[in-house]
């Protein structure tokens, strides 16, 4: 806690700051006895998340599925165009509606899970479009993605403290991997490298590095949260 008019650290305990003698709180300022909302003893219990809620979703998503199908069949007889239709909207459920079947969803397993999906509805657009930049860029750019962003989740999730270590160096990978998009546009698309990667990857290197600075150096740390008032 920290003083609202010179910045100085305050004890939980001080009612006014010992430099500036700025209140803390109102103290002198008795709350008034109200009464409760509930009577004692019969509490409104949570209940569990319904899954109404998660079977009309299903519907909503199969409507424009069925849709799809048979609106292609009657064009020419064929499927053509419903492989794309139905990949998009199994990725949008997979992400946004099938968490909501779990009453507290790990994004730990699910972020894997929408990566693995995507990865799969990417592969199939260039199998049935006949194109060579799944292995070469597709495929790498989404793995390289995939392990930033779920190192970043599964740290953040289970650690308890050393987030400005994970966040710096989540940071500073995402910087190299916009140098690897680059990298990876001249190899499989022949488009120069002209180095604009650079720009960002020095200074997401140089944030992160500013994070994992502060991380180590607590005096530095706290200053920075007495002037933003963290």
């Amino acid at each position: 806690m920290y003083c609202i008019n010179c910045g100085v650290r305050l004890a939980d305990t001080e009612k006014k700051c010992p430099l500036c003698n700025t209140l803390v709180f109102h103290p002198y300022i008795e709350q008034a006895a109200v009464r409760p909302l509930f009577p004692e003893g019969r509490m409104p219990k949570t209940k569990p998340r319904s899954k109404v809620l998660s079977g009309a979703i299903i519907i909503i998503f199969l409507i424009p599925l069925i849709v799809s199908f048979f609106s292609d069949i009657q064009t020419d007889g064929k499927l053509d165009w419903f492989g794309y239709v139905a990949g998009a909207l199994t990725f949008t459920y997979v992400t946004v509606a099938l968490p909501l079947w779990f009453r507290r969803p790990n994004p730990v397993i699910f972020v894997p899970c929408d990566f693995a999906v995507a990865i799969i509805y990417i592969f199939n657009i260039n199998q049935k479009t006949g194109g060579d930049w799944f292995w070469s860029f597709a495929l790498p750019i989404l793995g390289a993605l995939c392990i930033i962003t779920c190192a970043a989740l599964t740290l953040l999730y289970y650690l308890r403290c050393g987030r400005l270590y994970v966040t710096g160096g989540t940071t500073a990978a995402l910087g190299a991997f916009i140098l690897l998009v680059e990298l990876l546009l001249d190899l499989t698309f022949g488009v120069s490298f002209v180095g604009w990667s650079i720009y960002p990857l020095v200074v997401l290197m140089l944030l992160g590095g500013l994070q994992i600075y502060l991380a180590i150096n607590r005096t530095a740390r706290e200053l920075v949260e007495r002037k933003l008032f963290f």
